[in-house]
């Protein structure tokens, strides 16, 4: 904030709670994690991105007995395993052409015209050098 930030993304899950408030005392936006936190100040979160926890279960208990134990599932934007919030209480901060965008970008992404590098194949982000 110090820095000129005009949203901070509160990438903490429940402890992210403090950042949300920060931001919200401080007039600047914030983006929730793991779940809708956009409630917690209406108007001050951006929105939330969204880990579908709910829909990871639903598809493992759509197994019933086949379920194979130890087996790792990744579920991307295609499975509708993560996303962003949407509701009454960031609507106004949300323009049309900002959700066509979001959403143009997550067409993309499930197409893969966009490439989203995965960390966990080599230990890197091409975005930063250490």
């Amino acid at each position: 904030i110090s820095q000129g930030a005009d949203v901070i993304y509160a990438a903490a899950g429940g402890t992210g709670v403090g950042v949300l408030q920060t931001a919200a005392d401080e007039n600047i936006l914030s983006i929730g994690v793991d779940s809708n936190q956009n409630y917690l100040h209406p108007g001050k979160v951006l929105t939330s991105m969204l880990k579908r926890v709910d829909v990871a279960v639903y598809e493992s208990m759509k197994a019933g007995d086949k379920l194979e134990g130890g087996k790792v599932e990744i579920f991307g934007l295609a499975e509708n395993g993560v996303g962003y919030a949407m509701d009454e209480n960031n609507a106004e901060l949300i323009s049309k052409e900002m959700e066509l965008a979001a959403e143009k970008a997550k067409a993309d992404i499930i197409a893969g015209d966009i490439s989203v590098h995965d960390y966990t194949s080599d230990d890197s982000c091409p975005a930063l050098s250490f």
